[in-house]
C-alpha cells in the first residue's frame, strides 16, 4: 500500500494551492528583484485609481469609505471600551448609521478566552507534538466555532514565533523550533478557524521569541535568518488568507515592529501580497505618523496614538488622509470577506461543548510524548497498588498563564482519572506543596484565624502582632485572597511588604496553576530566610464593596522535607508510582532555568530511589533538564494538556492508546548546553540589544553544527510498539524531491509512527547551510505486522536558501543527502538525489 503526503501540509488541495502560490511568488520575486536592479524604482503594492479608491476592495467597501467621516474612520482604527463586554481582550466600535458592526476580539491560543466557559484545548505545543496538520485544522475549527458562538468576531491567535530559547515564557503557546512544521500547522489551524467564520490573527510579527524585556528589546537579525526561520510561518499564514496580523512589541534591527516598514510593507505586503489588516499587540504602538505610514492599521487596546493624535495629524497635514483610508479599507475588506458588512455571515451557532471536549481529548492523547520507558514500566497493568505523587496529580493543570488561560466547563484531576481507570488501590502523597500549610497557632501572638479571615464590605481588618519562629529556616509565605489584585491584603513582616503590586501587566501575567488555589482564590507567594525568634507581623485588609476572604499560609524547609518523606513512604508501599511534576509558565515572564522549580528534583530523586518503577509525568511548558532521569522507569511529557488532560494522561499510562507525540523542540541536558547558552548577547540581550548570531543554526540545527548531544532530540518520542524503516528511494521532480520508504510495525500492538525526512546541504550553494533540515514527515497508525509504503514530497522552498545579496530565494541544486528516521538523531535510512534547477 502506498501512502503519499505532500509537504508542507497533509491535505492535497490546500497544500497544492500553497505550493503554487509560493512558486509564483518565487518567480515574481525574481522578476521584481531584476526590475529593481535595472530601474532603481520600487513599484507600489497596489494600483489605485486617480480618485484614490482601490478597485480590488470592491464597491461596497469603497462606497462606505466615501461616506465615512474622518471621526468615524479613525474610530475603526483603534480599540475602545465595549459597552456590553463579554470579557474579551478588545473591541472596535462599529458605525451604526452605515451598517458597520462592531468587532469583538478575543484571546485564543488554546481556546476562546472570555468570562464564560469555553473548551480548554491542549496547549499549541502539545498539538504540534502530534505532527498532524489535520488535527491542527480541527483544533482551529473548535476555536472558530466557539468564538462565533460566544459572540466574538476576531481571534487573537495563532502564535507562530519559533522556539529559539528554552526560557521563553510563551513557548507553550507556539508550535516548536522548526519552520516547516510551524508553517504546516499554522496554515492548517487558520484554515480551521476561518472556515468557521472567525477572523484569525497570526502573531507576533516578528522575532518575538522571548518575554524578558519584550517591550523594548532590539533584535538584531540578518535578512537570511529572518526569512529561512521566523518569517516562514507568517508567510504560510498569509498564503492561506489570514485576516489579520499582530505586530510584536520588540524592535527588529533598530525599529519597533509596529512601525517597521521593512516588516509591515516591504515583506508583508510587497513580497507576500498580504491583504488583511495589521494591528498592534496590546499597547505596542509608539508613534502616529511613523506607524501608519509604515503599514500599521489598528492600535489596540485604545487610541493613544491612533485616536486624537491621528485626527490632529490629518488636520494639520502631517499625515495624509489617504493613509487613514488605506487602513480603513484593509479592515473593511476583511469584514466584507467574512460577510460582516452585508449580513451574509451565517447566524452565530450554539456552542457544542461535547464536541469540543472530544477534540480536546483526541489531541491530548495524540500529542502525549513518551520520552523514556525502561523495563516495561509503561503501560501500567492495573494490577497492584499505585502511588500518585505531586501537586498536579490532585489539581488539574489545564493551561498556562496570561492570554492563553481558558476557563473550562470542567476539568478532572489525574488522580481521579487514575482511580477511575485503575481498579487497583491508589494512594496519594502531595510531595511538593504549592498552596502552603496553616500557620501554627502557637507561633502567632495574639492568635487570629489565618485560615479563613473574612472582612465585611466597607470594613477594614487589621492585625499587629508577632510571628515567632522556632528555628532559622527558609519560609515561603502564601497569601490566598478573593479580592482583586489591587485590593488584596497588605502583609508586612519586619516592615517589609511581602506582596507588593507587580509593575505593568505583572499582576495579570502570574501563571495558570500557581496563581489560583483549588477553591478559586488568587494566590501570591514570597520566599525569604527567617532567623529564629520573634518577627513583627502586620496585616491590613479592606472589605471594599463586596467584602473579601483571605488566608495566610506558609511552607518551610522543614515542611518540605516532611512532604518528601511522606511521598517516599507512599512510593515504597506501592508497586508503581506516577509522579506529576510541573513548571508554570506565563506570558510576560521568562523562565530563569530549565530545571524544575521548587524541590521537585529532590522529590523525584528520593521517590525514584525508593521505587524504580516511577513514571514522571511532566506538565511543563518547554524543555526540562532531568538530572534524575536514570533513576526513573519512564517519563511522559504532557505539557499543558487542557480540560481533558486527566483522561488523556490516564489513557496513555494504562495503554488504552499509544503515546502519539514527538518533540517539536530539542531538550538540552542543562542550562549550559543549548543554542543561546553562555552568550548574553544572544539571550537575554545586552544593553537592550539582542543578537541572533546563531543565524540559521537554531534548534536541532545548532546541535548538529556544534556537535552537541541534546538530552532528547527534535522529533523524539517512543511508542508501546516498535517499527522498522526499509527500502528508501529518492528522486528529483519539478517541485522538489520525492522520498519513498516503507514503515513496518514489528511489535504486537497497534501504534503510532512519525517518520521524518531530513535533507542535507546543497553542494552548489556558496552559503552557510545546516547539516540537515526537516524536509517532511508523516504520522502513521499501523496495526501489528502492517507495513506501509510512504512518499513524502520535499518542496522547492525547503530545498532553497535565502540569498541576501539577491534578496530572494535560490534553489539548492546538486546531489543532496536524504535521511529517514524517527528523530533528528535517530536516522535509520540514507540515500541521495539530484536536485535540478
Amino acid at each position: 500500500m502506498t501512502d503519499t503526503v505532500s509537504t508542507p501540509g497533509s491535505t492535497p488541495t490546500p497544500t497544492s494551492t500553497r505550493s503554487r502560490r509560493s512558486a509564483l511568488r518565487l518567480l515574481g520575486g525574481a522578476i521584481a528583484v531584476a526590475a529593481a536592479a535595472t530601474s532603481g524604482l520600487t513599484a507600489p503594492s497596489r494600483a489605485y485609481a486617480q480618485d484614490g479608491t482601490d478597485p480590488s476592495a470592491g464597491p461596497r467597501v469603497e462606497g462606505l469609505i466615501a461616506k465615512l467621516t474622518l471621526d468615524e474612520k479613525i474610530s475603526l482604527l483603534h480599540g475602545a471600551t465595549d459597552p456590553d463586554s463579554l470579557g474579551q481582550a478588545g473591541y472596535i466600535p462599529g458605525v451604526e448609521r452605515l451598517g458597520i458592526p462592531p468587532l469583538r476580539l478575543a484571546d485564543g491560543p488554546a481556546g476562546v478566552r472570555i468570562t464564560k466557559p469555553a473548551t480548554a484545548l491542549p496547549a499549541p505545543v502539545l498539538l504540534a507534538a502530534a505532527f498532524d496538520p489535520d488535527l491542527a485544522r480541527r483544533y482551529g475549527r473548535v476555536i472558530g466555532h466557539e468564538g462565533r458562538a460566544l459572540g466574538q468576531d476576531v481571534l487573537l491567535s495563532p502564535m507562530v514565533n519559533l522556539i529559539r530559547t528554552p526560557y521563553a515564557g510563551r513557548n507553550f503557546e507556539t508550535f516548536g523550533e522548526d519552520p516547516l512544521l510551524a508553517s504546516d500547522l499554522v496554515a492548517a489551524e487558520i484554515e480551521g478557524i476561518q472556515g468557521e467564520g472567525l477572523v484569525a490573527t497570526v502573531k507576533h510579527f516578528a522575532m518575538n521569541n522571548q518575554e524578558k524585556d519584550r517591550m523594548s528589546i532590539d533584535v538584531r537579525v540578518d535578512e537570511r535568518t529572518m526569512h529561512e526561520l521566523e518569517l516562514r510561518g507568517f508567510e504560510a499564514a498569509v498564503d492561506v488568507g489570514a485576516g489579520a496580523v499582530m505586530g510584536a512589541y520588540n524592535k527588529v534591527n533598530g525599529t519597533f515592529s509596529c512601525e517597521n516598514k521593512t516588516l509591515l510593507t516591504d515583506i508583508l505586503r510587497e513580497q507576500w501580497g498580504f491583504e488583511g489588516w495589521v494591528m498592534t499587540d496590546w499597547s505596542a504602538a509608539h508613534s502616529t505618523k511613523r506607524a501608519i505610514t509604515a503599514g500599521l492599521d489598528m492600535e489596540m487596546p485604545d487610541g493613544t496614538y491612533f485616536g486624537t493624535p491621528l485626527k490632529s495629524a490629518v488636520r494639520n497635514g502631517s499625515v495624509s488622509e489617504r493613509y487613514v483610508d488605506r487602513a480603513v479599507r484593509r479592515i473593511l475588506s476583511v469584514m466584507d470577506r467574512f460577510g460582516l458588512l452585508d449580513g451574509s455571515a451565517p447566524p452565530r451557532p450554539d456552542r457544542d461543548a461535547k464536541a469540543g471536549a472530544a477534540v480536546a481529548l483526541e489531541i491530548a492523547k495524540a500529542g502525549a510524548t513518551l520520552l523514556r520507558n525502561e523495563h516495561r514500566t509503561l503501560p501500567l497493568t492495573g494490577g497492584g497498588s499505585i502511588a500518585v505523587i505531586g501537586p498536579t496529580g490532585s489539581v488539574p493543570f489545564v493551561s498556562g498563564g496570561g492570554s492563553a488561560h481558558v476557563v473550562p466547563d470542567d476539568a478532572d484531576s489525574p488522580l481521579d482519572a487514575i482511580e477511575a481507570r485503575s481498579g487497583a488501590q491508589v494512594t496519594y502523597a502531595l510531595g511538593e506543596d504549592l498552596f502552603g500549610k496553616a500557620l501554627p497557632a502557637s507561633a502567632l501572638s495574639p492568635a487570629f484565624d489565618s485560615e479563613e479571615q473574612r472582612v465585611d464590605a466597607g470594613k477594614t481588618w487589621t492585625y499587629d502582632g508577632t510571628l515567632t519562629v522556632s528555628d532559622a529556616d527558609e519560609w515561603t509565605f502564601v497569601l490566598h485572597f478573593s479580592a482583586a489584585p489591587a485590593a488584596r491584603p497588605k502583609v508586612q513582616l519586619d516592615g517589609e511588604e511581602l506582596f507588593p503590586q507587580a509593575p505593568g501587566y505583572g499582576e495579570f501575567f502570574s501563571g495558570g496553576l500557581v496563581s489560583a488555589a483549588p477553591d478559586g482564590l488568587s494566590v501570591r507567594r514570597k520566599t525569604l530566610k527567617l532567623t529564629k525568634g520573634a518577627h513583627q507581623l502586620r496585616i491590613t485588609a479592606e472589605g471594599g464593596d463586596a467584602g473579601q476572604l483571605f488566608r495566610l499560609r506558609h511552607s518551610t524547609g522543614a515542611t518540605r522535607a516532611q512532604d518528601i518523606a511522606e511521598a517516599v513512604r507512599a512510593a515504597r508501599a506501592a508497586r508503581d508510582v506516577v509522579l506529576f511534576a510541573y513548571e508554570d509558565a506565563t506570558e510576560g515572564l521568562d523562565r530563569t532555568t530549565i530545571a524544575l522549580p521548587g524541590d521537585q528534583e529532590r522529590l523525584i530523586e528520593a521517590v525514584a530511589a525508593a521505587n524504580p518503577r516511577t513514571t514522571v509525568v511532566l506538565n511543563t511548558s518547554s524543555a526540562t533538564s532531568m538530572p534524575w532521569l536514570e533513576r526513573t522507569g519512564a517519563v511522559l511529557q504532557m505539557y499543558y494538556p487542557g480540560q481533558e488532560g486527566a483522561a488523556a494522561t490516564a489513557a496513555v499510562l494504562f495503554g488504552d492508546c499509544d503515546p502519539g507525540g514527538r518533540l517539536t523542540q530539542s531538550f538540552p541536558t542543562d542550562d549550559d548546553h543549548h543554542p543561546v547558552a553562555g552568550d548574553p548577547r544572544r539571550y537575554p540581550g545586552v544593553n537592550g540589544t539582542e543578537e541572533y548570531s546563531e543565524g540559521i543554526h537554531a534548534g536541532y540545527r545548532w546541535y548538529d553544527a556544534e556537535g552537541v548531544r541534546p538530552l532528547y532530540p527534535f522529533g523524539h518520542g517512543l511508542s508501546y510498539t516498535s517499527f522498522a524503516y526499509e527500502d528508501v528511494s529518492a528522486r528529483g521532480s519539478r517541485r522538489g524531491l520525492e522520498v519513498s520508504f516503507t514503515v513496518r510495525n514489528t511489535g504486537r500492538r497497534e501504534g503510532v509512527a512519525v517518520p521524518q525526512v531530513y535533507v542535507g546541504s546543497s553542494p552548489d550553494l556558496r552559503l552557510d547551510q545546516p547539516v540537515r533540515t526537516l524536509g517532511g514527515y508523516r504520522r502513521l497508525v499501523l496495526r501489528p505486522g502492517e507495513r506501509r509504503r510512504v512518499t513524502v514530497r520535499v518542496d522547492a522552498r525547503t530545498l532553497s536558501s535565502w540569498d541576501s545579496a539577491r534578496h530572494d530565494w535560490v534553489l539548492g541544486t546538486g546531489r543532496r543527502s536524504v535521511w529517514v528516521g524517527a528523530s533528528a538523531r535517530d536516522l535509520r535510512l540514507r540515500t541521495s538525489a539530484e536536485v535540478g534547477a
